[in-house]
């Protein structure tokens, strides 16, 4: 057996969302939305800290050249505009702001590690419940959980969608503490942890971690073995993962012998392997440390960019906290298609690397158009800034998802989905170590002006690149060698 679960409730009380009443297909959709909410709502609860800061931190001076736009009330805007919270008004505001942000940041990287370790050896379920109290668990979980649902097939595409989850949290997020921020800043951290604990009421009752726990694929289920298959084909089938549940050409019989197969497989073969052993995995490090750049980056956006709208002038205008938080959103509605996109290109030349790469090359210039004429018009600003969060959080998403499902099932351990979590977590984690200095680094450099925090987040993104040239320069020799690029036939993608 590969774990020792329990059923979500729900499924046990509700005998029709069960097979034969349920089809595979119904309950890989049921997956990707609970995850997505989950996740969502985890993204919608970070959001806060960045929206608050313009509140709590430095104000700016409203005099003829910075005028305030009107949200609701500009009397109100102006007064909270003159008082601020101490410590974080002071001189030395920004600074202390970067270091909140560390605070929550730093812990978030180091549970990460552990959390990935632990996920591979426990009931997913629970441990994405306990994610509500500490947020590390979350993202090795819900990555987990979606590989033992979906394979390599459409890997990129289907992960690209459905991680647009953290940009769809972030928008909500935004939303909603901009719009009760009136009401004091303390509600807008209240009302998105009201949010996570809904959902995770939801993740308690009907998530279900994998097919295997409701008899996809079980011997003695209604979904029977296919007698033409062969017993050496049965053992070619399990040598890879898109045998279970994942090629699109297969039916539901044919994820029946995958899983029979594995369940014949000595427990060595399904053992969830060490924190160290998955470190040395090929390509876990180079991904790993392009996250941590590619992190720093967007990571840097999600908690400073309002802040940063509020302090710029667009088009000569001061914008009001509200405002300047809902306009951030744009940033994230790129990042949603970012994904997509770099999702969809990645499946279709069958490169994770050289996508990677093109999208963090093309980021440079769409910062410096951003940061140099972002300050022209409203609508000017709106457009860069969709661009700059397409081409920021496009590899962010890809490697983050699609990128650590494959190096966690990679053919090296034999497609090995117990190796999922701890792999996740190390990229992710890593990643997250950079997504905590980030926002650090920008509370200390933007008293030195905000062209210096720019320059050091474009050179973030070329050492994200470098990590990467290796992998990408072997990826474009295989593929122009064998001619597959842009052929009808997809073959899983190489990890070196």
């Amino acid at each position: 057996m590969l774990s020792n679960r329990s059923v979500a409730p729900a499924i046990d009380l509700i005998p029709n969302l069960k097979p034969p009443y349920r089809s595979l297909d119904f309950h890989r959709i049921l997956v990707l939305t609970i995850t997505f909410f989950a996740y969502a709502s985890f993204h919608a609860s970070r959001k806060p800290p960045s929206i608050v800061k313009s509140v709590l931190g430095p104000t700016i001076p409203v005099n003829s050249s910075t005028i305030v736009l009107n949200s609701t009330s500009i009397e109100s805007d102006l007064t909270s505009n003159g008082t601020g919270w101490a410590p974080f008004n002071g001189p030395d505001g920004t600074q202390l702001l970067g270091e909140l942000d560390l605070a929550f940041l730093s812990a978030y990287s180091v549970g990460m590690y552990f959390a990935g370790h632990i996920g591979d050896r426990i009931d997913l379920r629970l441990f994405l419940v306990v994610c509500g109290l500490v947020q590390s668990i979350g993202w090795p979980c819900v990555v987990a959980i979606v590989g033992n649902w979906f394979g390599r097939a459409r890997r990129g595409l289907i992960m690209g969608i459905w991680n647009s989850h953290t940009s769809v949290g972030n928008i909500v997020g935004s939303v909603i503490a901009s719009g009760i921020l009136e009401l004091g800043w303390g509600w807008s951290f209240v009302v998105p942890g009201a949010l996570v604990i809904l959902v995770g009421i939801l993740v308690f009752l009907f998530l279900v971690v994998s097919p295997f726990d409701i008899g996809f694929g079980n011997s003695g289920s209604e979904i029977q073995l296919n007698a033409e298959v062969s017993p050496v084909e049965k053992l070619e089938i399990t040598d890879s993962e898109e045998a279970v549940l994942l090629d699109d050409g297969h039916s539901d019989s044919t994820a029946a012998i995958g899983s029979d197969s594995m369940a014949a497989i000595g427990s060595d073969s399904m053992a969830a392997i060490g924190f160290v052993e998955a470190c040395k995995l090929p390509g876990v490090a180079p991904f790993a440390v392009c996250l941590f750049f590619s992190k720093l980056v967007a990571y840097t956006f999600l908690y400073w960019l309002p802040f940063y709208i509020r302090h710029t002038a667009v088009a000569g205008v001061h914008l009001s906290h509200k405002t300047a938080g809902i306009l951030s959103t744009i940033f994230d509605i790129g990042g949603v298609c970012g994904g997509i996109l770099a999702g969809y290109m990645s499946d279709l030349i069958d490169a994770r690397a050289v996508t990677s790469i093109t999208f963090l090359v093309l980021s440079v210039p769409a910062l410096v158009l951003y940061r140099a004429f972002g300050g022209i018009s409203t609508i000017t600003n709106a457009c860069l800034m969709f661009l700059s969060g397409l081409l920021v959080n496009g590899p962010y998403s890809l490697i983050a998802t699609a990128v650590a499902a494959d190096l966690g099932t990679q053919s090296s351990i034999g497609g090995n989905s117990r190796a999922l979590a701890t792999v996740t977590a190390i990229i992710d984690g890593t990643g997250s170590v950079g997504a905590a200095l980030g926002p650090l680094m920008a509370g200390y450099l933007s008293r030195f002006g905000w062209n210096l925090v720019f320059f050091v987040l474009i050179l973030s993104i070329f050492f994200a690149a470098l990590c990467l040239v290796r992998l990408a320069r072997t990826e474009i020799k295989e593929k122009l060698d064998e001619g597959r690029w842009f052929s009808n036939t997809q073959t899983s993608p190489t990890v070196v």
